[in-house]
């Protein structure tokens, strides 16, 4: 007997919701798949810039390629700047892990509590980026490499160097840590110095380290070379010279500048005090001063030759004209000039070797303020010297409805009037080149024969020459800046210091300037030693000796040959030669 299957009646509905809930699964899936395409449609097409820009951000970088800064040399190409290989070293806080901080201090040759108060200090500050040291050595860079630790940058750099120190450092002057000049040459010829960076483009990992040169936008350009007209063995001897002088009697400071008599080029120029440029520890502001050409002196009574030099441009004078300078005093105004003694009649000649103001009073009397004036300016004095240091002086020279009697006087013997030590060299240059005041310059090449501003008459100037030789006899005031072999001259100068109150009675500047060798001038000195101590102060006592040891040194390693050499004459007797 067969048996009949029984259907249920809820079978029906059963498959009814089967059905729907797989059209409700499928329609899902599709719906999760047009949003899949739709998103990748829109993030390829819309958004693909800049998600495209976000990731290289993180890949690709432009880093700046560091320019060498121009080097500066002497005349003979001896190195006064030069610039080394060094590198930056820095850290992203927020990428590194505190636990290889002290590695990284023991690296850099730090203490490594301070550098994990330096990193912390960082990321509560939201830092993204600090440096750690600047312009190490590369074997401190490769030991910090050598951890490769991740958020550490190491950036090539360059750093400044200066291989003659403080000897050339008022002159050259110094960079910052960014290379940029801050004084002397490296400021004043900042922009010709700098070179150009380059940019380039890479492929960087997570620790920062190139993997890949995309490409070079820009190559970097050096600096231009400087050659300057100093001759480094001058300087050193220059130098060397005015700071035994400064430190043997206990002055304040002293600066010196040597010129070539025949191109009024700049050979050697000095201060003390001075600085290391390459150790700036100990640096003092007030010893980056170039004190040869931002100082201010009142030159005393080495302005007497100018004055002189105008009595007999003017034709009313000569070189033996008497002057009458009894009783050894006279009265202006309400001052009364004097000199040492009463040296009474004396030729003008005599007034230059014996220093007299009373002499120089009364020739610029004689002369009067508009002639007075008009010589001084020709010679440079309140002019600038066209030497484009950074700081340079004018100096003043009064003007001449400023020049009463007794102003007029005292302007006669270097008062009331302020020049720079510099700017004395370069009027003394009148004397050296047939009356015509040379321009001076400290770049080589700059030099050109029509830089000559006519002051006086070639005769006047080679009587001048004469008469400055006599301040180096046995009679006059400079018989310490004698040189043997050769014949010098110049003028001592001796003035009180200003202070605040006025005129400081024991106080003094003490000043020599001269020229040599007086047959056929090669060089110019300047010598000033300000407020010098002890019972030497004079210029004759404390300037003129540094001058005699610079020149004597320097006439020879010019090889200038001597033109103050005895006559030699030999006797023969029993075959014994004998010289007289």
């Amino acid at each position: 007997m067969n048996a009949t299957p029984i259907q249920s009646d809820s079978e029906p509905a059963l498959h009814g919701i089967a059905k729907w809930r797989f059209v409700i699964v499928m329609l899902v899936i599709a719906l999760i798949a047009l949003g899949v395409t739709v998103r990748l449609t829109w993030l390829h097409t819309v958004e693909q810039p800049f998600l495209y820009s976000e990731g290289q951000k993180r890949t690709v970088r432009v880093k700046s390629e560091p320019a060498r800064r121009g080097v500066i040399t002497d005349r003979f190409g001896q190195p006064l700047a030069v610039s080394t290989s060094v590198v930056d070293i820095g850290i992203h806080p927020n990428q590194i892990d505190p636990s290889v901080l002290p590695d990284l201090a023991s690296a850099l040759g730090r203490n490594a509590n301070d550098l994990i108060r330096t990193v912390a200090e960082a990321r509560l500050k939201k830092k993204s980026f600090i440096y750690l040291a600047r312009q190490v050595q590369p074997d401190v860079a490769d030991r910090v490499a050598a951890l490769e630790v991740e958020g550490i940058q190491l950036n090539e750099n360059f750093r400044r160097y200066y291989p003659a120190g403080e000897v050339t450092a008022d002159l050259v002057g110094l960079v910052d840590i960014d290379h940029n000049g801050q004084e002397g040459i490296e400021l004043a010829y900042d922009s010709y110095l700098e070179g150009q960076e380059g940019k380039r483009t890479v492929v960087q990992d997570r620790k920062e380290n190139v993997v890949k040169l995309v490409g070079v936008s820009s190559v970097a350009k050096p600096g231009k070379d400087i050659a300057l007209t100093i001759d480094l063995r001058l300087q050193y001897l220059t130098y060397r010279e005015l700071k035994a002088a400064v430190e043997q009697h206990s002055a304040f400071s002293g600066s010196a500048v040597l010129l070539d008599a025949h191109t009024g080029e700049v050979l050697a120029m000095a201060s003390q005090p001075s600085y290391n440029p390459n150790n700036r520890a100990l640096l003092k502001a007030e010893n980056m001063r170039n004190r040869a050409v931002a100082d201010v002196i009142e030159p005393g009574s080495t302005m007497k030759p100018f004055t002189v030099a105008a009595a007999l441009e003017s034709g009313r004078y000569k070189p033996e004209s008497m002057v009458d300078t009894d009783p050894g005093f006279m009265k202006v105004k309400h001052k009364t000039i004097r000199d040492h003694r009463n040296y009474g009649q004396l030729d003008v000649t005599g007034v230059i070797t014996k220093s007299s103001n009373v002499g120089v009073t009364l020739l610029s009397a004689d002369l009067g303020a508009d002639t007075m004036w008009q010589f001084f300016t020709k010679a440079g004095l309140g002019q600038p010297s066209g030497l484009g240091f950074p700081g340079e002086t004018v100096g003043q020279l009064p003007y001449p409805d400023q020049l009463d009697p007794l102003r007029l006087a005292t302007v006669s013997y270097g008062y009331g009037l302020a020049t720079s030590p510099l700017q004395l060299a370069q009027a003394y240059t009148s004397f050296t080149q047939n009356g015509c005041r040379m321009s001076v310059s400290i770049v080589m090449d700059s030099y050109s024969p029509e830089d000559c501003q006519p002051v006086m008459k070639p005769q006047v100037a080679k009587q001048m020459l004469n008469i400055l030789e006599t301040v180096t006899s046995s009679k006059g005031t400079g018989r310490r800046a004698r040189v043997d072999g050769y014949r010098v001259g110049g003028k001592t100068g001796t003035a009180h210091r200003i202070g605040r109150y006025g005129y400081e009675e024991a106080k003094y500047t003490a000043v020599f300037a001269g020229v040599a060798p007086i047959s056929n001038p090669e060089v110019v000195l300047v010598v000033v030693i300000d407020d010098p101590k002890g019972r030497e102060y004079y210029g004759g006592e404390v300037a003129a000796p540094v001058f005699s040891r610079i020149v004597s040194q320097a006439l020879r390693l010019r090889q200038v040959p001597p033109d103050d050499m005895p006559d030699v004459g030999q006797q023969v007797a029993g075959g014994v030669t004998w010289m007289d």
